[in-house]
């Protein structure tokens, strides 16, 4: 079960028993923010991607759509969705429960500038019922990415003074 193996993944940090699991289904953003009670733009949906050779995951704020024309400015191609089909398969989680924690070897994963307006954001753990608080800077950390991208729209800046 995945959300085991995130468990497992986050202990070296003391993070895993900081995992949230519902008794609801939180796979989506509106599902995510109910069972959390806050705000649909905290949840940090991460996306996955296939680039021809390799497969990326981004993780945006709940808000953020991507940007085609951005997207493809800074990976050179056009964004083109992983299949849900083969998402488990690649990723190794399944649609609903994709996070950037305890991924498949060589899966790059990058952080959207959408997030940064925000102390903490939610992502999922590994599971369809479950989220983790974490600061920008825990969020890199766990995620093992310093890498950040803009490559969103439809986010508002400034919304985040209300968070």
């Amino acid at each position: 079960m995945a959300i085991e193996k995130v468990k497992e993944y986050l202990k070296q940090w003391n993070a895993d028993g900081r995992i949230k699991e519902f008794q609801v289904s939180s796979a989506t953003v509106e599902l995510a923010a109910q069972a959390l009670n806050c705000e649909g733009r905290r949840i940090a949906k991460t996306l996955s991607f296939d680039t021809g050779d390799a497969c990326i995951l981004i993780v945006t704020a709940g808000d953020a759509k991507i940007d085609n024309a951005k997207y493809k400015a800074r990976f050179g191609l056009k964004a083109k969705m992983l299949p849900a089909a083969e998402v488990e398969e690649k990723i190794g989680h399944a649609v609903g429960g994709v996070c950037p924690f305890a991924v498949k070897e060589g899966v790059k994963i990058y952080l959207d500038e959408s997030l940064k307006r925000f102390q903490t954001v939610f992502p999922a753990c590994g599971s369809s019922n479950s989220a983790i608080e974490v600061t920008m800077e825990e969020l890199e950390q766990y995620s093992g990415s310093g890498e950040w991208v803009d490559v969103c729209k439809g986010w508002d800046m400034a919304a985040a003074q209300a968070c």
